[in-house]
């Protein structure tokens, strides 16, 4: 993907925003609503936004230390890289829709799951809000960022950041099927 910056930063912000929009829809169903599993094997929508939460606990620290040392400043045009590319297009769930593996640490499923994660998610969503807004004045191509399976592996700012909001929609659609919502398209 090659293009604007500020057209790729535009497109996360409103995604973020029918994200936060989804989220409250969640918040209004009762515990069961929340628990409920399409199949044994299946997550339910709790299941999901704390498998989120998890993800949002490592790259929320990771990009806003990067940040912090950050010198290359904004350019007019975002490139992404062949993996990173690849990795976006695998969270997007226009285009893939196949069940992905997930590493232990990240599966909900081994652990209770709490109704406060909601809540979490939601300060998760404004702080990623947030982190657009000063990430702006910086590369997204040049600005690198370790990625969850690996410290060695580094993606584009610009790619982790579609990574992260994609797979966050991803689930959250996952999500509204556990508790019989019909996803707002």
């Amino acid at each position: 993907m090659k293009g604007l910056q500020e057209d790729l930063a535009q497109d996360l912000k409103e995604l973020l925003a029918k994200q936060r929009n989804a989220l409250t829809q969640l918040q209004a169903l009762n515990e069961s609503e929340l628990n409920q599993k399409p199949s044994a094997d299946s997550w339910s929508a709790l299941e999901c936004i704390e498998h989120l939460c998890r993800y949002g606990d490592f790259y929320l620290p990771e990009c806003n230390a990067v940040l912090l040392t950050a010198k290359a400043k904004k350019e007019q045009y975002f490139k992404s890289s062949l993996l990173g590319e690849y990795f976006a297009k695998s969270m997007w769930p226009q285009q893939s829709t196949k069940p992905m593996n997930t590493f232990k640490n990240m599966n909900p499923s081994f652990s209770e799951t709490r109704a406060e994660v909601l809540e979490e998610f939601s300060q998760q969503l404004k702080q990623w809000e947030d982190f657009i807004a000063k990430a702006e004045a910086y590369s997204w191509s040049k600005i690198k960022t370790s990625i969850s399976i690996s410290k060695l592996i580094k993606l584009r700012l610009g790619d982790t950041l579609r990574v992260v909001i994609y797979h966050q929609e991803r689930h959250l659609k996952q999500a509204f099927k556990a508790a019989g919502l019909n996803w707002p398209d």
